[in-house]
């Protein structure tokens, strides 16, 4: 394992720092917790919208804080979820008597984790919501939707809750507004390579050189196909259908797309997937209203990328192209 970093164990702390000092316009770090909040926080006035999860899937999730995006992000360990007290106090730093929506990946330490700050929250009569992103098709079937795990389609919901909140939205209002964004989300990832946690030192699965692992989670959890690998064009057909047959989008919708890279990817396979991605859409009589290519939500050092869909109407569109400012997304 060859790794820029000092200490294994320090990664997710001095990588948090790292971003802090490189944007101190932007974020800040909470004092004795560690959590990025934007710089103006608390923000009157509106729902304080927070999210957070493990370490690993930079910029994801840490990376999308600040106006038009969510207030604040709590951050756990490599693949590791925070625990409950630093969400609390996170989330009792940006509330500003409106109430708090915590959006989180369908994980089991998140979901334990984040309910139980939520339930102290509510101890308080701190108004709580929480939304837990399951845009993965591989991972659950159709009729098993509350079981999927949420992937790098979670930035959608991330950005049309905040966008909710900014207008001024009630919690309800905002929750509502983020678990149609979910609802309407698709997403399919595939892996060309393993990733290496720094703390073991050794890749967390093995892939047989010549295999794609299509559905491979971005912590390694098994994905619904492994076999030879093959030209971007196919494997491009083959995550767009079965997002297309979840029904991600059909003749006539409006979607946007995301093609996420997982670390390792270069740009240009990105784009080169992203064309497939476009012809295909077309293809199906799919318009496509706003594009994004590059690493939004990665594991690691994995090699590999993520298709991502959400079908569109208006209210999620406007949400969607607002604008918003942060290190690692900006937008109108």
């Amino acid at each position: 394992m060859k790794k820029l970093i000092n200490n294994p164990d320090d990664v997710a702390t001095e990588t948090m720092e790292g971003f802090a000092a490189a944007f101190p316009q932007s974020v800040k770090i909470l004092e004795n917790v560690r959590a990025i909040v934007r710089r103006d926080a608390p923000v009157k006035g509106k729902v304080a919208v927070m999210t957070g999860g493990g370490s690993g899937h930079e910029p994801m999730w840490w990376g999308y804080v600040g106006p038009g995006l969510p207030d604040a992000s709590v951050i756990g360990n490599v693949f590791a979820a925070p625990p409950p007290g630093p969400i609390y106090q996170t989330a009792k730093a940006i509330e500003s008597g409106r109430g708090v929506l915590f959006i989180y990946g369908n994980y089991s330490g998140d979901v334990l984790n984040f309910d139980a700050a939520a339930e102290m929250l509510e101890a308080e009569s701190v108004p709580v919501a929480c939304v837990r992103t399951s845009d993965d098709v591989a991972s659950a079937s159709p009729d098993r939707k509350g079981e999927r795990r949420g992937i790098a389609g979670s930035i959608f919901t991330l950005k049309i809750a905040a966008a909710r909140a900014s207008e001024g939205a009630d919690l309800q209002d905002v929750a509502a507004s983020a678990n149609k964004a979910n609802q309407s989300t698709r997403s399919m990832a595939l892996a060309l390579t393993s990733c290496t946690i720094p703390a073991s030192g050794q890749p967390i699965f093995r892939l047989a050189e010549g295999v794609v692992a299509i559905g491979m989670g971005g912590h390694g959890e098994p994905g619904i196909y492994e076999g030879p690998m093959r030209r971007a064009d196919e494997l491009a057909h083959l995550m767009v259908s079965n997002l297309l047959a979840d029904q991600a989008a059909m003749a006539g919708d409006e979607v946007a797309v995301l093609v996420n890279g997982m670390g390792a990817t270069p740009l240009g396979e990105l784009l080169i997937m992203y064309r497939a991605v476009s012809r295909l859409l077309s293809d199906a009589r799919i318009a496509i209203c706003r594009s994004y290519v590059g690493n939004y939500c990665t594991s690691l050092d994995m090699a590999g990328c993520s298709v991502s869909l959400i079908r569109l109407d208006n209210e999620l569109k406007r949400l969607l192209l607002a604008p918003a400012d942060s290190p690692f997304f900006k937008q109108g």
